[in-house]
């Protein structure tokens, strides 16, 4: 038991941050779990529970509860395993397999632009200033260089 009030209070945060961690860890635990044994046995949706491995990886990495590039090798691993899988056999499988669409990472919208608005409408021309001249600093002239002449002896 701590006896300094800082340890105590570190103590408290700790234990915090573990319940914290642990829901995280937990979750990716077992997401990768699923996608394993879905892996071994050839189940239709493995795709699903690798992506949702992943995804329990990210958020795992993200919150700072396993390292990133830990979380980056565990999915490696489970998509070479996946690259891998061979379906399993299923008996009154029809004869044509339609080919199954990827999946695209959803694209992030940006803000709409204002641009289109302001060409719409007829731009004035602007002010013509007048031709105001500004006066130019002038460079110091080199002085040209004078050999000089030696004493005569």
């Amino acid at each position: 038991m701590a006896n300094i009030k800082s340890q105590i209070k570190r103590n408290r945060q700790n234990d915090k941050k573990r319940l914290r961690n642990r829901v995280y860890r937990g979750e990716a635990r077992i997401a990768v779990k699923n996608a394993r044994t879905s892996i071994e046995e050839g189940v239709p949706e493995t795709k699903e529970a690798v992506l949702q491995a992943i995804s329990a990886l990210d958020k795992a990495a993200e919150q700072g509860v396993i390292h990133k590039n830990n979380a980056a090798r565990r999915k490696s691993r489970l998509v070479k395993a996946f690259a891998k899988m061979e379906p399993a056999a299923v008996e009154a499988a029809p004869a044509v397999v339609e080919p199954v669409a990827e999946a695209e990472p959803a694209k992030k919208k940006s803000a709409p632009r204002r641009t289109a608005a302001k060409k719409e409408e007829p731009k004035a021309e602007p002010k013509k200033k007048a031709a105001v001249k500004k006066a130019e600093p002038k460079k110091p002239v080199a002085k040209k260089a004078t050999p000089k002449k030696s004493p005569a002896k």
